[in-house]
């Protein structure tokens, strides 16, 4: 069963978000045993040619390979799917507006406006035809839910055509509340209620980036009904590691 399937059934996947641009972190973490693994073009200094190669990486490593866009921009999002990723994460999409660009942007007429491109992705002119039918069954859309203003416009969002899912990025989310981090905050537990409500309503896969995964944590997302969980960063999986061992040491 492949991802597309998975968040459709509403199946528990785990994946991790990658900003370093080394393919060896990409391998490393693919044969860990992720369902897949973002690339984040939002937050990171990860080039477009960098996530080509992590994006060749993750595929050959029978994961699926997902890139997190700076901004919902057509010009982002069809590059990045150029490039060979299987889907999208979309930041800050607030409106149903908002969220069909994203999947205008992903999908080709007439399911979509996104232009015809003969990069790897079409196996560099080749096989055109067989990614214009796979992009129609099995490309990914996630909204990235991370604004008040998504959470009040969420039954529109969610209800739009080829959206396959979402995931709240906690911190932007809690920020746009006024309490940046605190995520304990009422104002805060309201928001994920009523995120938690709609998304059950309409079938839709919850997804939550669990930055600092603990097993507690972990578990109570999924008691919860969550099914696309992002668990840690690159970065925080190494420098963890790192600072464990040497306050071992020290003591």
């Amino acid at each position: 069963m492949n991802l597309k399937e998975k968040l459709r059934k509403r199946a528990l996947t785990i994946g991790s978000w990658i900003t370093l641009g080394h393919p060896a972190i990409a391998e490393i973490m693919a044969r860990a045993g992720f369902d897949w693994l973002t690339i984040d073009l939002e937050h990171s200094a990860i080039t477009l040619d960098q996530a080509q190669h992590l994006i060749q990486v993750i595929e050959l490593s029978g994961v699926t390979p997902l890139v997190r866009v700076g901004e919902n921009s057509p010009y982002l999002i069809k590059r990045a799917m150029d490039a060979g990723a299987h889907g999208v994460i979309v930041p800050m999409v607030n409106t149903a507006e908002e969220a069909k660009r994203a999947v205008d942007t992903v999908k080709y007429p007439p399911e979509g406006r996104r232009g015809v491109g003969l990069g790897r992705a079409q196996g560099y002119g080749f096989e055109f035809e067989r990614y214009r039918d796979w992009v129609r069954e099995e490309s990914i859309v996630i909204v990235q839910i991370e604004h008040i203003d998504a959470i009040n416009n969420l039954s529109e969002i969610l209800a739009v055509d080829g959206v396959d899912g979402s995931i709240v990025g906690p911190y932007d989310l809690s920020g746009s509340i006024g309490v940046p981090g605190n995520f304990k905050n009422p104002a805060m537990r309201k928001a994920l209620h009523t995120y938690e409500l709609v998304s059950a309503q309409l079938g839709k896969a919850k997804g939550f980036h669990i930055v600092h995964p603990q097993r507690k944590t972990i578990m109570a997302y999924r008691e919860k009904g969550y099914r696309f969980l992002a668990l840690g960063i690159d970065t925080l999986f190494l420098g963890t590691g790192c600072r464990e061992i040497v306050r071992e040491f020290k003591a």
